[in-house]
């Protein structure tokens, strides 16, 4: 079964075509700056597997129309990995937001689109993409089945004390106002992976298992799961609380929203901007939302005292949650570093697991310095801690992939 993997944002579509029969991935590639009208051309990167890379400038109105350009790229005689757009069997989609109506994914159809349109009041800035690529491919391959992979799905397992908000209860009943928390595809992937790494490796059988995944990219997350299931996640009715992030704020006093508001005359709209897109590592620093620059920018003779400040402030803040968690869960067995800060960033593991020696957990300078990607789980727990400290490079295509092939597949018996 061939399966194409969408990820519709605000202004590009991400995408990867996989054959289920062996779960090998046979293109990749991104449209970027689809929709925006600023003179520019929007740019196509296509990479097909063993064969050249190659990119396209061109006009791109909206996601129907980037839907087209990777189909031409993925039929393309030279660059092209499948015969006909009749190969491709199934599209899964990624959709940010599911509110509390989703637990799993699922197969699309009138009433899931309809309850996604529903929650652009929750996700307004993803789901409208979302739900355009999901049109645009039912446009150009129709009686195609496509699946929905909500990020909040994995997090629908929380018990209610852990998302409510202390708000009046009339705003949870009449407006779904509570916690969802995301990246939930990547903290199912990991989770799955270090349920099976503990059964097998450690003997700890998996109704025992107390874990925190820590999911660190440009944004960032991390979750409390016991015997497999969510059952807390720093992210809440949207992306924005938790962690420092590359461009948000993360957690923060509420009242500040008001405060901004009145000393700069913000609107809703332009606060919304303040938070997701210029505060967090960007706005600490002044230098950039990338850990990789910040880093420098600290380590350099003389430091940046800003850059040093927001290092300080990313690591803690993820600090504060390990602990917190492990009060939550009533002890840990394993923490899970992934995503491209988590595994790629030795400084940032060694910062934060350097703090909760107290809890049994420490890293080995060696094993975390030089990883070692050719497994699926890498043990960097140093010699003597009670909790496994491992790294797990994330795969959320490859996992709604697997949710878009299964649906499919049960459909059709």
């Amino acid at each position: 079964m061939i399966v194409l993997v969408i990820n519709c944002g605000s202004s590009s579509l991400k995408y990867q075509v996989y054959d289920m029969s062996t779960e090998t991935a046979l293109a990749d590639g991104l449209a970027d700056r689809v929709g925006i009208n600023n003179g520019t051309q929007a740019i196509l990167k296509h990479r097909p597997v063993g064969k050249p890379a190659f990119e396209v400038e061109e006009p791109m109105a909206d996601h129907t129309a980037a839907v087209k350009h990777v189909f031409a790229a993925l039929t393309d005689p030279e660059h092209g990995v499948l015969k006909s757009l009749s190969d491709i069997a199934a599209v899964g989609h990624r959709v940010l937001h599911g509110g509390a109506k989703f637990s799993a994914s699922v197969l699309v159809d009138d009433d899931v689109i309809q309850a996604i349109k529903e929650c652009i009041v929750l996700g307004p800035l993803h789901n409208p993409g979302n739900l355009q690529g999901i049109q645009a491919c039912a446009k150009a391959l129709p009686g195609v089945p496509q699946v929905a992979v909500f990020d909040t799905a994995f997090h629908q397992t929380m018990p209610q004390h852990a998302f409510l908000y202390g708000v009046p209860w009339e705003y949870y009943v009449e407006h779904n106002i509570r916690r969802y928390g995301f990246h939930g595809t990547s903290h199912r992937y990991v989770t799955l992976k270090a349920t099976q790494w503990l059964r097998d490796v450690k003997g700890i059988p998996v109704e025992d298992q107390r874990v925190v995944t820590c999911h660190l990219g440009n944004g960032a997350s991390m979750a409390a799961v016991k015997a497999g299931k969510c059952i807390d996640t720093s992210m809440g009715l949207t992306p924005q609380e938790g962690l420092l992030m590359g461009t948000r704020a993360g957690d923060m006093d509420p009242a500040i929203v008001g405060i901004i508001m009145q000393m700069k005359g913000y609107d809703p709209q332009r606060i919304d901007t303040l938070l997701n897109k210029e505060s967090g590592l960007l706005g600490l620093t002044g230098v950039s939302s990338d850990m990789r620059d910040v880093k420098a920018a600290a380590l350099a003779d003389p430091p940046n005292s800003r850059a040093v400040a927001a290092l300080e402030v990313f690591c803690y803040r993820i600090v504060k949650y390990f602990g917190a968690y492990a009060a939550a869960l009533g002890g840990l067995d394993a923490i899970v570093f992934t995503a491209g800060i988590g595994e790629n960033e030795p400084m940032v593991r060694e910062r934060t697991t350097g703090k909760l020696g107290f809890l049994g957990i420490g890293v080995d300078p060696a094993k975390n310095a030089k990883v070692d990607k050719s497994q699926d789980v890498i043990d960097i727990s140093a010699e003597g801690t009670t909790v496994s400290t491992v790294i797990i490079p994330t795969n959320e295509e490859l996992m709604i992939a697997r949710d878009t092939a299964e649906i499919v597949a049960e459909k059709s018996v």
